[in-house]
């Protein structure tokens, strides 16, 4: 499985995702399980990022792929214009995904400083909410 970046100075997803990551993730997973492709989530992203900025097709591409690679994402193939083509579709709704994020960091922590890891996570438990 294909890993991720972590920024913690970053807010909610961006700790994990650019910015039209975001977007065109947020757009497939409001898609269902009807799914879509890469043009419309592309052109969709486009729209929706701010500041004017905008993304190559085959950026979106190789980020809806990444997420399938990640098991966030899969895709089905379908025929139409131009031939065939995949329709992505999520594995993992958001709060699965955040979760995933969660788990994957703690477990690698827990690989490396094993027991400074348990010792934070003690003290967290001990905090207030």
């Amino acid at each position: 499985m294909a890993g991720f970046k972590f920024d913690h100075e970053k807010k909610g997803l961006g700790k994990t995702l650019k910015e039209y990551e975001e977007v065109a993730l947020s757009y497939v997973w409001s898609m269902g399980e009807e799914g879509v492709g890469s043009a419309k989530t592309w052109a969709n992203t486009n729209e929706r990022l701010k500041h004017g900025k905008t993304l190559s097709r085959a950026s979106m591409i190789f980020f809806l792929n990444r997420m399938v690679d990640q098991r966030v994402l899969s895709y089905r193939t379908a025929t139409g214009k131009g031939g065939h083509h995949r329709v992505y579709y999520s594995m993992m709704d958001e709060k699965t995904y955040k979760k995933h994020i969660l788990k994957t960091i703690v477990e690698s922590l827990m690989r490396d400083f094993p027991d400074e890891t348990k010792k934070a996570l003690e003290e967290l438990q001990l905090q207030p909410a």
